[in-house]
């Protein structure tokens, strides 16, 4: 279920991709307590769960989101967490989740779940509700299962998955009694066998060109089940609709009408002004601003589980030296840029030192701190820059061999937080001779730019699914992970990640043995760092219920609730 990390532009952080790529806005104020007293954490989910029973039939819902990606397959590798987020909604949500990250069946698709060590093995048993179809007919069974496997697995390079993490693991997959009966088989005793499946693909999707391809700028609904269907995609529009699905065997949804519309994040709080949209991210205070005093709303703020990142490009030669990067990490203040982003929210949080893991999870380790950085540390970057042989010339910018020490700093969001934050970073850099040109772009240009590293510096939000944190290390460090495209993961890493992380099957040693990996791989590398997590928060129309089931976004944590119950109250 954590099935991948995805990126996420970050919207009022300064946008977030989602890895998928999405957009989280932190809230917080890391900056002081704004008379408002002490700076206060914010924990567990807030969302407005309830049962079916207190919910009325009908109305519409109608979402912003930051950008809609081309890919459109959400287990291909440039599939970004909005594509995850709105194609939740009527594609099959086999498992589901509580918001600690317990996996459980969805009633509506598997009759049974589990899972067990059999001679040596771990393995799987999903018997699939003899009612369950793709919208083209196809019996949902063994198949999905089988073509979900091999697109994901790694074993045909020429597939794209976003994550091969889990799946590589899976030495078959078979029918049982009958095809609706699956098994699936481990090469071994395996620490995460939740990770996989929470959803699936079709069996038609069953070579790379199809995968890779044909989910470019289309949905395909006949390739998808669920509660709803897309009734209408307005590409140039950026506006996604979905109405229930005639072929639905489970719980009728609750909504009438389901949207999803591309707009920025200022554009979405006028749009919840102006009664345009339900819900709309308020992650700074900025944006809080606009809505206090709003009628007929309510906010939520849920503990973020996601970590807003640097990135750095090696395959700009002046980032190709290892501690160029350093330098340039070093010279970075993250304590500042925390100051811009929760300011005025009155937030504070524990230092965001993992992309493994996060401080409030048991074995949680600082790996940042553990690799050496030391936060905004001016002298220590002049240092390593003058070792590497870059001078300071009359305008104060370095050079070498002739090159300026200059970068490219996108900046994909139309808030004023991601404008100071891109400033500040600015500014932190130039005192030790880096020049760094923001430019400021669509949120919408997100997913692409950064899946084509169309800049040297980004910062983005990588969004987990689910806590199974060691599960996705080779997604993030490994050389070919289309997660982490800093291009600095080496064979050396891959080989240490496979043969010393990934043959542990106890799931508590093999986090603990990730933790360390972490920091020796950040010092390895200085490709991408941890900033921030911050909290989800939420402004949205009043009597709105179970807020958040899909996964990589929202407001409860890890969960993941049936789309189909999502509601207004009675």
């Amino acid at each position: 279920m954590k099935r991948h990390q995805k990126l996420m532009g970050i919207a009022a952080l300064g946008a977030a991709f989602a890895l998928v790529m999405s957009g989280c806005a932190p809230a917080g104020n890391g900056g002081g307590d704004n008379g408002e007293g002490e700076a206060q954490t914010v924990e567990g989910a807030d969302y407005n769960p309830q049962p079916r029973e207190n919910l009325a039939e009908g109305g519409e819902l109608r979402i912003p989101v930051s950008n809609i990606a081309e890919q459109l397959n959400y287990f291909h590798s440039d599939g970004d967490a909005r594509v995850t987020q709105i194609a939740t909604w009527f594609r099959p949500q086999i498992l589901l989740m509580d918001p600690d990250g317990t996996v459980k069946k969805n009633d509506a698709y598997l009759d049974d779940y589990s899972f067990g060590i059999e001679d040596g093995k771990t393995v799987l048993h999903f018997k699939v509700n003899e009612k369950a179809v793709w919208n083209d007919g196809t019996p949902i069974d063994v198949t999905a299962f089988k073509a979900t496997w091999e697109a994901n697995s790694g074993e045909n390079e020429e597939y794209q998955p976003n994550a091969t993490d889990g799946w590589k693991e899976i030495e078959s997959v078979e029918a049982g009694e009958n095809d609706r009966d699956v098994i699936v088989t481990f090469k071994g005793e395996f620490a995460w066998p939740e990770m996989v499946y929470s959803q699936l693909l079709h069996p038609d999707v069953n070579t790379p060109e199809l995968f890779n391809t044909a989910f470019l700028g289309d949905w395909h609904p006949e390739w998808a089940a669920g509660p709803y269907t897309v009734d209408e995609y307005d590409k140039t529009g950026g506006v996604v609709t979905l109405v229930p699905n005639e072929k639905w065997w489970g719980n009728a949804p609750l909504l009438d009408k389901v949207s999803f519309i591309q707009m920025e994040p200022t554009a979405a709080v006028n749009a919840l002004r102006n009664g345009e949209v339900d819900m709309a991210e308020t992650g700074s205070a900025e944006l809080l601003a606009q809505v206090e005093g709003l009628e007929g709303v309510e906010t939520y703020k849920g503990q973020a589980t996601g970590n807003a990142i640097f990135t750095l490009n090696s395959a700009n030669p002046v980032l190709a030296d290892l501690n160029v990067r350093k330098a340039i990490f070093e010279a970075i203040s993250i304590e500042q840029v925390k100051e811009i982003v929760f300011n005025g929210l009155n937030y504070t949080e524990e230092p965001a030192g993992s992309l493994t893991l996060f401080s409030f999870q048991p074995n949680y380790v600082n790996a940042l701190e553990e690799a050496g950085r030391k936060d905004g540390d001016v002298d220590g970057a002049n240092k390593l820059l003058d070792e590497a042989g870059w001078v300071v010339g009359d305008d104060g910018i370095r050079e070498k061999d002739g090159e300026r020490l200059s970068l490219v700093f996108p900046n994909h969001s139309d808030t004023e937080t991601a404008r100071a934050r891109s400033l500040a970073v600015q500014a932190q850099l130039k005192e030790v001779g880096v020049e760094v040109t923001i430019d400021t772009r669509p949120s919408a240009d997100f997913a692409e730019d950064y899946t084509t590293q169309n800049g040297d510096i980004f910062f983005l939000s990588f969004t987990s699914s689910d806590p199974f944190g060691a599960a996705w290390f080779c997604q993030l460090y490994c050389s070919d992970s289309g997660l982490n495209l800093s291009g600095t993961g080496t064979p050396e890493i891959d080989k240490m990640i496979h043969e010393e992380l990934e043959t542990i099957s106890d799931p508590e040693e093999q986090t603990k043995k990730a933790m360390e990996m972490e920091s020796q791989i950040f010092a390895e590398t200085w490709g991408i760092i941890p900033v921030l997590n911050g909290p989800e928060i939420w402004t949205v129309k009043e009597g709105l219920a179970n807020l958040t089931p899909e996964p990589y976004s929202g407001l409860d944590l890890f969960g993941i609730t049936p789309v189909e119950n999502v509601g207004y109250e009675k």
